[in-house]
């Protein structure tokens, strides 16, 4: 009476493991890349803004230019540092990330899954 009805076979839990790690490892890599997707399409805008800006500025009088002023050099190189530069090195970082999920699933590298609960 204790014997379940469906015999549990010790080779389909492995299966189910390995089945589950993979549809993590598909997810993670998935959602890596729609970060990666929405950091680039901000930095794009923003390099986008700043012609639209210099564009804007270059068409101006003379007389207008002088009273308007421009950005300080350094004001623009603090916003390329947070627009882009940064940006851009968390975009690799996670690209880094990608390709090693990537390999795991190709069964290069042994799935770990302490490693992907992070």
């Amino acid at each position: 009476m204790t014997e379940p009805s469906v015999p549990i076979s010790a080779t389909n839990i492995p299966r189910r493991k390995a089945a589950e790690v993979h549809s993590l490892l598909e997810a993670l890599i998935s959602k890596r890349e729609q970060e990666i997707s929405d950091i680039e399409q901000m930095v794009e805008r923003y390099e986008r803004r700043l012609r639209l800006e210099e564009q804007a500025y270059r068409s101006m009088s003379t007389l207008r230019r002088i009273l308007s002023g421009k950005k300080p050099d350094h004001h623009l190189a603090l916003e390329y540092i947070h627009y882009v530069k940064k940006p851009m090195e968390k975009v690799r970082m996670l690209r880094l990330e990608v390709a090693n999920y990537q390999a795991m699933l190709a069964g290069n590298i042994p799935a770990d899954v302490t490693a992907l609960n992070t």
